[in-house]
């Protein structure tokens, strides 16, 4: 954790919104086989990624998350049919708004990752982790008290 630290301690907060049936599963493998990777997620499991209201995105970045990770079944693996085709559709949809906002659209990622892909699982996370590091915290659209 120290070697993660920034100059100034800061750390990111990101939040994963993950399919209950393979993102997840994922995560435990990853525990399972005890796959090291940054301890900076929160982790919020869901049925299924296609059924996730893109404002709950919205609202994680306004209460201080400085990323936001949706990961859920490849596609034609959805335990819900199509689900995760629906999530590939609102998540494009939000990525344009954040734009249109003026806020960065990298704080938000989507991904597929399985059941068996433990490893992959640790890997997205350094990579997500990684990715809003160097953007660095969350400014624009925080809600202060």
């Amino acid at each position: 954790m120290a070697e993660a630290m920034t100059t100034d301690g800061w750390e990111p907060k990101i939040i994963a919104i993950v399919c209950n049936w393979c993102t997840y599963a994922g995560a435990d493998l990853a525990g399972i086989s005890r796959i090291q990777y940054p301890p900076n997620v929160r982790i919020l499991r869901v049925p299924c990624t296609g059924r996730i209201n893109p404002f709950y995105i919205l609202k994680a970045l306004q209460e201080g998350a400085d990323g936001v990770l949706v990961s859920g079944c490849h596609p034609g693996e959805c335990h819900y049919i199509t689900g995760n085709y629906s999530a590939r559709r609102k998540f494009a949809m939000l990525k344009r708004y954040l734009t249109y906002i003026g806020m960065e659209p990298d704080r938000t990622m989507f991904t597929w990752c399985s059941a068996s892909e433990g490893d992959r699982f640790a890997q997205i996370i350094k990579g997500v982790t990684a990715k809003v590091r160097d953007l660095g915290p969350a400014r624009k659209f925080v809600k202060t008290l």
